[in-house]
């Protein structure tokens, strides 16, 4: 069995910062269960590309406010806590920040090693454990 507390990981080097983001990355590929689980933080009033090109991936609202627009067909969703949200066609997307930090839990196909950030095109990398 694996128990993590949220504060532990945030208090280690699963608290990744990403300038319009933080993700806690509270289950990894190292754990061997198949995905990833992360809660992210999305802040405020910002706008990131993402286009996961490498992995599919859940996103549910805990709390907070925003949007997530999909490139290919402009179409605009919002977010509110209680909203789930699925990227299960490798879309590329806008995710907005609206006017308080959108607290997410995110579950990622396949899963990530801890080390990944978005590139210049909004996109995990396929990262092995090495690096």
């Amino acid at each position: 069995m694996i128990v993590r507390t949220l504060k532990d990981c945030e208090n280690s080097e699963r608290n990744v910062e990403g300038g319009n983001w933080k993700s806690v990355r509270m289950l990894l590929k190292d754990d061997k269960m198949g995905f990833s689980f992360h809660i992210t933080t999305i802040r405020a009033n910002t706008e990131t590309p993402i286009h996961y090109q490498n992995h599919l991936e859940s996103v549910y609202c805990i709390s907070g406010n925003g949007e997530v627009e999909t490139v290919e067909d402009g179409k605009v969703y919002p977010i509110e806590a209680g909203t789930l949200y699925i990227l299960d066609q490798h879309d590329k997307h806008l995710l907005r920040g609206g006017s308080e930090d959108m607290i997410m839990a995110c579950v990622f196909n396949p899963p990530i090693t801890g080390k990944e950030v978005h590139d210049e095109n909004g996109v995990y990398p396929l990262v092995d454990e090495a690096g």
